[in-house]
């Protein structure tokens, strides 16, 4: 028999605004961006409201231009053989001209260190540290992580990138980009000192804001930890400690500007494994590390700043794939888009508690060349939307007035006896949204962390203060294993690497939003309505309700 569980959605209790902040996507391969597939995905986002914003790796590196797992490159800085800088803004210029003419924004993630720049120590000691990226060239072992040689030319690089950006854009524009310095440079992504990098801080924030006063820059971009006293949580106290209490390494003075915040979290942890046993994400985890760094800067005085959860994800892998690790295949089905929903419900409501503006990005996007449903962490494969895109299709049509909804199953992930809520059950929560008189929006998720949890809930949505009277229309849009979901296709197909042309397009069918049932008109008579339904573990149910 299944649970009933009531969802009571009380229109006439306004509870301020739901601030869409999940408009942040990245990807560690920058030359990505301007591959048809990556141009036609960037359009997708731009097209479905305010801007998104890109984060990618590699900006600042040397190469040949091209993509590669875990590698990009812009040669942005050179130097002649005399040692003279040479600035080649060609491919940069073409990236953000993409996004740009996609209708998102750039958030320029500052590194990592440019061939000529990079601090020669590890090359004179021998060490390699590419712990598993293809390493071809010197440079790509340990190169790209070092601090700068010269710390007054990395200042010229920055302020002759941002004084070209404001030539080329405008400062208007780009006042409302964001620029971040590096990639987790408490891990192997920075082979210097928490001091070093604090003074890389400071060279880059006066190179910026020289450049771009009201420009907005921010960081550290470190690794998420539940452990208050980890490393990752040691760098981040360093770091603002540093910013707010430290001789600035440039300027002398006390203290760094710092206008933004910057950190990561994910919910598990996955390696190469042909033998690997079931292991889950956590949802818990994920927030959990969030509350440990998030304390950590409100200790510092910096909690009323933005703060950019710059990697928020199920897991740290984002180029693995379900042939590395069978564990990975949860990518390609209904249960991301419901880890992601419930992640992000739980983490605006974790930014309420903390009083924080807590804004995830998703690392993930697009792979060229891989097998369909590969298991990559990604939005699409071979062109075909995923479940998770689905749902940023979803999370486009929820308005900015929010009101009161409570349910029946609104479960605390902090309170789970273990990381995954396996005695709690699955959770079931979600967002609504009034527009006006004219409609209204009810986002509801079913979660439960373990992708093999079967059941399904009888739903009874109570409606009432509705602004509209007489007939409505309704409409219920559904991602579960049967809907929104082409992975249940392709797996119909016999799960082809390379689908022929007539399994593509059936498959692709399936790629967008689809109805649970046919839209349908009722009467609200004195602001109330009452709907029943089915929503199964790991599903997502949008429900517009709109005036005729």
């Amino acid at each position: 028999m299944k649970e009933s569980v009531p969802v009571f959605v009380d229109a006439g209790k306004w509870i301020g605004t739901l601030d869409h902040t999940w408009n942040y996507i990245g990807y560690d391969e920058c030359n990505y961006t301007l591959v048809p597939a990556g141009m036609e995905l960037l359009k997708k986002f731009g097209a479905l409201e305010k801007p998104y914003y890109v984060r990618t790796h590699h900006l600042f590196c040397n190469g040949n231009g091209r993509p590669a797992l875990k590698w990009g490159s812009t040669n942005l800085y050179r130097e002649d053989a005399q040692g003279n800088p040479q600035l080649n803004f060609e491919i940069i210029d073409q990236m953000i001209d993409v996004w740009l003419s996609s209708g998102c924004k750039p958030f320029l993630e500052l590194g990592f260190m440019p061939q000529a720049l990079a601090d020669p120590r590890e090359a004179a000691d021998g060490k390699a540290y590419r712990r598993g990226y293809g390493a071809i060239s010197e440079y790509q072992v340990f190169g790209w992580c070092q601090p700068p040689k010269d710390y007054g030319k990395w200042y010229d690089l920055v302020f002759g990138l941002v004084s070209h950006l404001r030539e080329k854009y405008g400062e208007g524009e780009i006042e409302t980009w964001y620029f971040e310095l590096w990639n987790e440079p408490d891990i192997f992504y920075f082979h210097g000192s928490v001091e070093e990098y604090c003074k890389l801080f400071d060279y880059t924030e006066a190179a910026i804001h020289a450049a771009i006063p009201n420009a907005r820059f921010g960081g550290p971009a470190t690794t998420g930890s539940d452990d208050p006293n980890g490393s990752a949580s040691r760098f981040l106290r360093a770091f603002l400690d540093h910013v707010k209490n430290g001789v600035n390494h440039y300027s002398g003075s006390r203290g760094t500007r710092i206008d933004f915040t910057s950190f990561h979290t994910k919910g598990g942890l996955y390696r190469s494994d042909a033998l690997a046993e079931k292991q889950i994400p956590s949802v818990k985890l994920l927030l959990e590390n969030v509350k440990v760094q998030s304390d950590i800067i409100r200790e510092f005085g910096y909690g009323n700043l933005e703060c950019v959860l710059s990697e928020t994800d199920p897991d740290a892998w984002a180029a693995g794939g379900r042939y590395d690790n069978f564990n990975l295949n949860f990518r390609n089905t209904q249960y991301y888009a419901s880890y992601v929903a419930s992640a992000y419900k739980n983490l605006y409501d974790l930014g309420e508690t903390q009083k924080m503006d807590l804004r995830p990005l998703a690392w993930a996007f697009m792979f060229d060349g891989e097998r369909c449903f590969e298991g990559t962490r990604t939005f699409s494969t071979q062109g075909i939307d995923k479940a998770v895109f689905n749902l940023f299709r979803l999370y486009a049509k929820l308005g900015s007035q929010r009101v009161a909804l409570k349910s029946g199953r609104d479960l605390d992930p902090f309170s789970f006896e273990d990381l995954n809520g396996t005695r709690e059950g699955p959770e079931i929560d979600g967002w609504a949204t009034c527009g006006g008189e004219d409609s209204l929006e009810v986002l509801l998720y079913c979660h439960h962390d373990d992708w093999d949890r079967k059941e399904e809930f009888d739903i009874t949505l109570n409606l009432k203060n509705l602004p509209m009277n007489g007939t409505v229309r309704i409409t219920h849009y559904r991602i579960d294993a049967d809907h929104s979901n082409p992975c249940a296709q392709w797996e119909k197909l016999g799960k082809p690497d390379w689908p022929n042309e007539r399994q593509r397009a059936a498959i692709l069918s399936r790629s967008g939003l689809e109805f649970l049932t046919a839209p349908e008109d009722a009467e609200v008579a004195n602001g109330t309505l009452e709907l029943r339904f089915t929503l199964p573990v790991h599903g997502i149910s949008l429900i517009q309700i709109q005036k005729k």
